[in-house]
């Protein structure tokens, strides 16, 4: 009988995000022509909106990302909040930053609309002032050797979509990485059973969770299935987990003292990826690349919004950052991750709740035969 016993961290940690990024549209030649199959799409919108360089780009980006707007009334007030994002995008841009942000495909929507769309209502993480995960004397590498995503453990990036429920596409991601790391094979775990079931545990499904409360559910439920078995269909629903079809069990867990970034390097370095949940701002929706950092964010456990999973560190360009994955879909970001400033607690970052996890698959329970 074969059983996982090494450990697996998820960290809450709170920082705030503002972004900059350039626009991946070409705007320097507003009557520039366009392909035939984009003319064709322009007529309509700019007949709404008008030829100006945001009716263009506007246009441009309705055809990239194939929105659908049902009205001429819905057209304008997408073409509105759009415009007044590249606005956002352009002067973030233009103050040299250490980071990046670009239209992408929030770029029609406000920010109360993204808001209660992609993020959890904020929230205090901070269940615990003190973990107890144990510093050691090792020496740590400049970057984590291995680097979790180069490695293969980190499971690919996915998208929560229209469920403010990224706190469960963090937890397992934390467990996939645990589990690909024990038993050599990925495998890919049931998001839906913990909207669905782990409302028990202070978690509120599309509106909101923590990861800390989600491994706890895990741990006393008897497992978490796998996504083939309990489907992701983005909103709440009835409960329907089924011990015969469970992926991991959560036998035990650690947590990362509060706002301690030197446990979090320990943790992301020697053992494996960490849960962690930050705070998001506004402009941080469009973040595109580099190193993000914010001088605008919050600095209590309270204004977490956001969990998803750090996998490793490293510096560019001179600035320290963290590496994370992000649950919003791998065409946003860096193919689904971004970088975030390290070493200064940023926007009041609060490491919480970090399990360390040991689990097992069901599979791996079973006698050997």
């Amino acid at each position: 009988m074969a059983r996982l016993t090494p450990v697996s961290f998820t960290i809450l940690l709170l920082c705030c995000l503002s972004v900059s990024a350039a626009s991946t549209f070409d705007d320097s030649n507003p009557i520039r022509l366009v392909s035939d199959g984009l003319r064709d799409f322009e007529a309509s919108p700019l007949q709404v909106v008008g030829h100006t360089r945001h009716a263009l780009s506007f246009a441009r980006f309705a055809h990239r990302y194939e929105k659908k707007y049902e009205t001429v009334e819905e057209t304008k007030l997408r073409f509105a909040i759009f415009s007044e994002n590249l606005d956002l995008i352009r002067s973030t841009n233009k103050k040299g930053l250490s980071y990046t942000i670009a239209v992408n495909h929030f770029a029609d929507w406000t920010w109360e609309e993204f808001q209660r769309h992609r993020l959890g209502a904020a929230q205090n993480c901070s269940a615990t002032t003190k973990g107890n995960h144990k510093l050691t004397d090792h020496v740590l590498p400049q970057t984590p050797l291995p680097n979790w995503r180069e490695s293969g453990i980190v499971s690919p990036v996915k998208d929560q979509g229209h469920c403010g429920s990224c706190w469960k596409f963090s937890t397992t991601g934390a467990l996939e990485a645990a589990y690909h790391q024990a038993f050599g094979k990925g495998i890919s775990l049931s998001e839906q059973q913990l909207v669905d079931c782990a409302q028990a545990c202070s978690n509120f499904g599309c509106h909101g969770g923590l990861p800390s409360q989600a491994f706890e559910y895990i741990k006393s439920n008897g497992g978490l299935d796998t996504e083939e078995a309990y489907a992701n269909t983005g909103k709440d629903e009835g409960c329907k987990f089924s011990s015969e079809n469970v992926g991991v069990q959560v036998l035990n867990s650690f947590n990362i003292t509060l706002g301690a970034e030197d446990e979090l390097k320990h943790a992301v370095a020697l053992v494996r990826p960490v849960s962690v949940a930050f705070e998001v701002v506004k402009s941080f929706r469009f973040y595109k690349g580099g190193v993000f950092t914010s001088t605008t964010c919050g600095s209590t456990p309270m204004d977490v919004n956001h969990a998803v999973l750090a996998v490793g560190y490293g510096v560019e360009n001179d600035v320290p950052y963290w590496l994370i994955k992000n649950s919003w879909g791998d065409s946003w970001g860096d193919n689904g991750h971004f970088k975030m400033e390290f070493g200064k607690n940023m926007c009041g970052k609060f490491p919480t709740n970090s399990r360390s996890l040991i689990m097992s698959s069901q599979d791996d329970l079973k006698p050997e035969k």
